[in-house]
């Protein structure tokens, strides 16, 4: 008897990277039916996009200064490591900032978002 294992997940899929683009699917696809109902996100904690929310909105403050790193930078790699090191930001919320059009209006359902888990949370 041959024994098969499974082979190990490439770096192109592993876990941290389809987890942000699993989470931001409720933004950015939000703006096409033009509703603001969530899309359960099983894999990910409440805290946690909660944090990712609230990072993202504080560099939305500072949007001119985000645009221009994105501009400058090579690759998407390094536009993390920039965004990273500019602005403070965790990797998970720089990866969301990176996949996220820099709108007015995609910053206010975000910004509706983190409300509605802050008051989930009791935060």
């Amino acid at each position: 008897m041959t024994m098969t294992y499974a082979q190990p997940l490439t770096r192109r899929y592993t876990r941290a990277r389809l987890a942000v683009p699993a989470l931001w699917r409720q933004v950015v696809r939000s703006s096409e039916k033009g509703d603001v109902t969530a899309v359960p996100e099983p894999d990910r904690s409440a805290y946690t996009q909660l944090e990712i929310y609230d990072g993202v909105l504080a560099a939305f403050e500072r949007r001119d200064e985000v645009a221009e790193v994105l501009r400058a930078s090579a690759d998407r790699d390094s536009a993390v490591r920039r965004l990273r090191a500019q602005f403070g930001l965790s990797h998970l919320q720089a990866t969301a900032l990176l996949d996220l059009p820099l709108t007015t209006e995609c910053r206010d359902r975000i910004a509706h978002r983190a409300e509605e888990l802050r008051s989930a949370l009791g935060r």
